[in-house]
C-alpha cells in the first residue's frame, strides 16, 4: 500500500498546485520517481488513475524515473548508480532497502564507501499542466 499513499500525496500536491496556478482543469501531471523509490509502477499508476478528481478527473500522469546519482564524501567524486554492476543478491538488497548500499558500492576514485544519494530517490511534480 506504499504506492497509495506516495500517490495520495502526489494527486494532493497536484491539486494544490493547481489551484495556486489558477487552474480550473488539469489535463497533465509530470512525475519523477527516483529509481531506488522501491514502488511498483503498475500499481502506483493504478492508484493515481483511482485517486483523481475535480480538476484532476481528466488528467494524464506521465511518470518518468530518475537516474540515482552519488557523490563521495571523501573525495567528491561524482557517478551514477548501475544496477548492472551488482550481482543478483546485492542488487535486490539495494532495492528493498537502499541504505544497505553502503556495504556493496564504493567509490569509484578512492573506494571509500561514505557517500550520499544526490539523486534518485523519492518523489517529485514536474509540472502540473492544464486550463485556467
Amino acid at each position: 500500500m506504499h504506492e497509495w499513499a506516495l500517490a495520495e500525496a502526489v494527486v494532493a500536491a497536484a491539486s494544490k498546485v493547481a489551484e495556486e496556478q489558477g487552474l480550473t482543469r488539469v489535463s497533465e501531471v509530470m512525475i519523477r520517481v527516483g529509481e531506488l523509490q522501491q514502488i511498483e509502477p503498475e500499481v502506483f499508476e493504478f492508484a493515481l488513475s483511482q485517486l483523481k478528481s475535480g480538476r484532476l478527473e481528466h488528467a494524464a500522469f506521465v511518470t518518468r524515473s530518475a537516474k540515482a546519482r552519488l557523490r563521495c564524501r571523501a573525495c567528491g567524486r561524482r557517478w551514477s548508480f548501475s544496477r548492472e554492476k551488482l550481482d543478483a543478491d546485492a542488487a535486490e538488497a539495494i532495492h528493498f532497502v537502499p541504505e544497505v548500499a553502503h556495504s556493496y558500492i564504493r567509490c569509484p576514485r578512492c573506494g571509500s564507501p561514505d557517500f550520499e544519494f544526490v539523486e534518485g530517490r523519492g518523489v517529485w511534480l514536474e509540472s502540473v499542466t492544464g486550463a485556467r
